[in-house]
């Protein structure tokens, strides 16, 4: 099988634009979760999110152009071009046709669903405007990076809820592998913090409604956690296979090793009692790995702050890896960025890419209270440096998907 490289990596996230200053407040502990400030909370039982904050389109778009587009596809093309520019990549006539684009998004264009379905009701249909399909479906964020960017690949998205990043990654290492393309641009997108998206996973139950304290509301793997808190952002790594990456001379972060996906088969939102469907994924991608439990040294949780979650994750820690989770380290950039939904593995998939580069695994912020079924090394409170061999991006969603990626240092 052909040996696939990280060479480019592009994040949009609620404590950073740019994979540098993402993973340096990841490892410093910074918070990006505050009051929701995209629309008037007055009446809803959470009014906190991890939001984008210092986000303009306008340094990835031309201005007339991205007034009209959903913000995920918006976070998707700044990420692909931060990606593609750290890849030092130009894209034309002798390598566009080699370039797949795997972009996915759980939700997709709910700003601008909402947006039209007030204009239907307020002015009539006359009045809708004829990008509301294309902007709206999920797969545009894959098109629109495709068609910004001019790679000519193989061009697809894979939907699977909170586990669509890691999904689309994995999917797209696997182009890769078997030689339907030599490089890819591949991740997630999602901007959901709006009235629908945050009145639905609030109606839920999901979502924590730690208000007054914004800051310490995600709290993964913590006795008094109460729901997860919304995210914002968007991820795009640039794949390519280690043959390309040495022809054109650039730097390699890491190298991708493994995939394994599953499904529970259970329930629409709940786990699998005991994380069993996460077990079979975690086997599947050691051993598309070729890699054995204690080679690996530092694990990227789910973590989402949720009771089942979080338990379910531990116990699916410990049935993997035997005797050796308890070596384990393991911590959630959820607890400082939310959870991104369709975007969060994937820019978890850089901090995991960051981690095993630097040999520095960020903090699980806000880890106080341990709960007794969560009990094994979540890295509390400070970012830790140690040595990493090996880790695994874990994502798990809705509909129970399953997805797991091993990253190890390049040699």
């Amino acid at each position: 099988m052909r040996r696939v490289v990280i060479t480019g990596l592009g994040a949009v996230t609620p404590i950073g634009i740019g994979h540098a200053k993402y993973f340096a407040n990841l490892c410093a502990g910074q918070s990006g979760i505050g009051p929701i400030t995209h629309f008037d909370t007055t009446g809803f039982e959470t009014t906190i999110a991890g939001q984008v904050n210092d986000f303009d389109p306008a340094l990835f778009l031309e201005r007339k152009e991205a007034r009209k587009l959903a913000r995920f596809i918006q976070f998707a093309v700044a990420a692909a071009k931060l990606a593609v520019a750290d890849a030092k990549l130009a894209i034309g006539p002798d390598n566009c046709n080699e370039i797949a684009v795997v972009v996915g998004s759980g939700i997709g264009g709910i700003d601008m669903l909402e947006q039209q379905a007030y204009i239907l009701r307020d002015k009539g249909p006359s009045r809708l405007s004829p990008f509301t399909v294309p902007y709206m479906i999920t797969d545009m964020a894959a098109g629109y990076v495709s068609i910004m960017l001019g790679a000519k690949g193989p061009n697809f998205c894979v939907v699977t809820a909170c586990a669509t990043g890691t999904n689309c990654i994995g999917e797209a290492y696997k182009t890769i592998q078997r030689g339907a393309a030599e490089m890819a641009l591949c991740g997630g997108a999602e901007a959901a913090i709006t009235p629908l998206g945050v009145a639905s996973f609030s109606a839920a139950r999901a979502l924590s409604t730690r208000n007054a304290e914004p800051t310490r509301a995600s709290r993964p793997f913590d006795r008094e956690r109460d729901g997860f808190v919304m995210g914002e952002g968007g991820g795009i790594v640039v794949l390519e296979t280690l043959e390309s990456a040495q022809k054109r001379g650039v730097h390699i972060y890491a190298e991708l090793v493994g995939y394994g996906a599953s499904g529970d088969a259970n329930h629409i939102t709940a786990p699998a009692p005991g994380g069993e469907g996460a077990v079979r994924a975690i086997r599947a991608a050691l051993k598309d790995a070729n890699l054995k439990p204690e080679d690996i040294d530092y694990v990227n949780a789910h973590g989402t702050s949720t009771e089942l979650n979080d338990k379910y994750e531990t116990m699916a820690l410990k049935t993997a890896f035997g005797d050796h989770a308890p070596k384990l380290a393991i911590s959630s950039n959820k607890s400082m960025i939310g959870h991104l939904l369709g975007a969060s593995g994937a820019v978890e998939l850089i901090a995991t890419t960051l981690s095993v580069v630097n040999d520095l695994a960020p903090p699980t912020a806000n880890y106080e209270n341990p709960d007794p079924e969560c009990d094994l090394d979540y890295i509390p409170k400070e970012a830790r440096k140690m040595p990493i061999r090996a880790a695994i991006s874990n994502s798990f969603g809705f509909g129970g998907h399953n997805a797991i990626l091993v990253v190890k240092k390049y040699a």
